[in-house]
């Protein structure tokens, strides 16, 4: 193992982080960094939708396969999906086969381009909900970290009124950390206020 590996594994990180290097690389490169790019901000919508009920890890070692799935995360594409598009899906072992979910991704993709409509931007939209600067939290341990807030709770239900599914309060607080709306990294780890 070289130096630099080592190195990286001995940083020290919120304790979520398993010692896989997808996972490090996206803790350490990706989680809680602020996106306002609203392809980016969709595919984290997608992801994360795809997530309930299931771990990160497992997502995210399938990413690359949802991105070959649905049209490099093209909300524009998606959108427009057929009962085609949706069998095809059904049989792609390369993601996760879930008739509800891949639904929710067509419906949620042309509810994301209403809201684009609305605000100029769904980054507009999102960022709105906290002034446009990000949330730092000062979490001791993992334990420390909420599942969900009332922040949380407040976005979930103006997407579910939007007609947004799969986007739960907890689905929600996730797809804040992921994309930086909130700042999670525990207090001892190297990302803490680095964002």
């Amino acid at each position: 193992m070289n130096l630099s590996v080592l190195i990286k594994l001995v940083m020290k990180r919120c304790g979520w982080v398993s010692n896989d290097e997808l996972y490090i690389k996206y803790h350490d490169e990706e989680w809680g960094k602020p996106v306002y790019d609203d392809a980016i901000l969709f595919e984290f919508l997608l992801l994360e939708s795809f997530q309930a009920g299931l771990s990160w890890i497992t997502i995210l070692k399938k990413r690359e396969n949802f991105r070959n799935a649905f049209d490099n995360f093209y909300y524009e594409v998606i959108s427009n999906y057929n009962q085609d598009k949706i069998d095809e899906l059904l049989l792609n072992e390369g993601i996760i086969r879930h008739r509800g979910k891949i639904e929710a991704a067509i419906n949620n993709a042309k509810l994301f381009q209403l809201i684009q409509d609305e605000f100029g931007s769904f980054s507009n939209y999102l960022w709105n909900f906290v002034d446009n600067k990000p949330i730092l939290n000062v979490f001791q341990t993992l334990q420390d970290v909420p599942a969900k807030t009332d922040l949380s709770d407040k976005i979930a239900k103006d997407l579910k009124k939007r007609g947004f599914k799969f986007m739960g309060s907890t689905t929600v607080y996730a797809f804040m950390q992921a994309v930086g709306l909130v700042n999670d990294h525990v207090s001892d780890c190297f990302c803490f206020k680095k964002n």
